[in-house]
């Protein structure tokens, strides 16, 4: 957005449309570290980014949604799901609590695909029921979210019931690893959300796919009229996010070292507040994955910081509640008019 007037003056008004947010955050962040100074340590960047580093392949999942118009609110439930599923299949053969006794120690690749194929179907479910039966992806994702869930529960009430812990060394290793020393290193969650967002940014950026997602999201007649498959290109995205929010739920799982069925819950709140404080339009057609990328820092840093000088997780809520409404306001401000 130019925010220059005609005669080349700055328009204060457009200025704060744009960057208010920012500024808002920015200010939080000001205070923050007034507080408590030894917020700025190498050892708390390390752990913002290690936390931004799941919560960014969740974003991912559900930007692209986005997009397209559309929205997910059956994620944090998608991602409790896979993360029971891989708690359940990685466990360790001498864990005397372990759930399945006779199974033999499940490679983490065999439980990644198992988990990423349940991710799939679950958000191809969504993309159909959006794309064929023309049902509003809040209502369609508000149901997926119970229908999972229950699903979900009646799972870890057959497991069990109590929380699934004793992972297997390679499993562990997988999602709280790191490379380096104990004092220089660096965490293979944050390697895995940077080849997902590689994997993501080509898919937006240099694929047909792509191109089609944002036509879809800019003008679905307009792209339907180009000749762009609108049904089968939701679908697909989707699924895709299904995917992302699937792998997103066992490195969550593994990160944290157990798993319930509640985990997971409201993680899609953080995500498409995220995505929104990326630049992320609701109004579709608009978004970029470093703006996607960024959003999830910069709301990791205020969670981050808000439990750092010990504010009550009650008033966090509150806080990330205002922060999504002011996001979405500015975004109906500045594309609003565009549709």
């Amino acid at each position: 957005m130019n925010i220059r007037t005609k005669d080349g003056k700055i328009d204060f008004k457009k200025l704060f449309i744009q960057s208010g947010l920012y500024l808002v955050l920015f200010l939080m962040l000001i205070l923050i570290i007034a507080k408590e100074p030894s917020f700025l340590s190498i050892r708390n960047f390390k752990n913002i980014l290690t936390q931004s580093s799941v919560r960014a392949i969740i974003a991912l999942g559900v930007a692209g949604l986005i997009v397209t118009q559309g929205t997910d609110l059956s994620v944090g439930r998608q991602v409790g799901f896979s993360a029971v599923i891989s708690a359940t299949l990685l466990q360790a053969t001498t864990n005397v609590n372990k759930v399945f006794p006779n199974l033999e120690e499940f490679p983490v690749i065999g439980a990644i695909l198992i988990v990423m194929v349940v991710g799939m179907i679950i958000g191809s479910i969504n993309g159909l029921i959006v794309a064929k039966l023309n049902v509003h992806p809040f209502i369609a994702t508000l149901g997926m979210m119970t229908i999972v869930y229950g699903i979900n529960s009646l799972y870890y009430d057959y497991v069990g019931a109590s929380p699934i812990s004793g992972f297997s060394k390679s499993y562990s290793s997988f999602a709280q690893g790191y490379i380096g020393t104990p004092s220089f290193n660096m965490s293979y969650l944050i390697i895995y959300a940077a080849i997902a967002t590689v994997i993501m940014w080509i898919l937006w950026n240099k694929t047909k796919f792509g191109k089609n997602v944002f036509a879809v999201g800019g003008n679905p007649e307009a792209a339907k009229v180009s000749g762009v498959n609108v049904a089968w290109t939701l679908v697909k995205i989707y699924a895709l996010s299904g995917m992302y929010y699937a792998f997103g739920g066992l490195l969550e799982a593994g990160r944290i070292g157990s798993a319930t069925n509640n985990l997971g819950n409201m993680y899609e709140m953080d995500a498409i507040a995220a995505c929104v404080i990326g630049g992320v339009s609701f109004y579709g057609g608009v978004g970029k994955i470093s703006g996607v990328i960024t959003g999830v820092i910069i709301l990791t840093v205020i969670n981050y910081g808000l439990t750092y000088v010990g504010v009550s997780p009650y008033w966090q809520y509150i806080i990330k509640g205002m922060i999504i409404v002011a996001a979405v306001a500015f975004d109906a401000i500045k594309y609003s008019k565009k549709k």
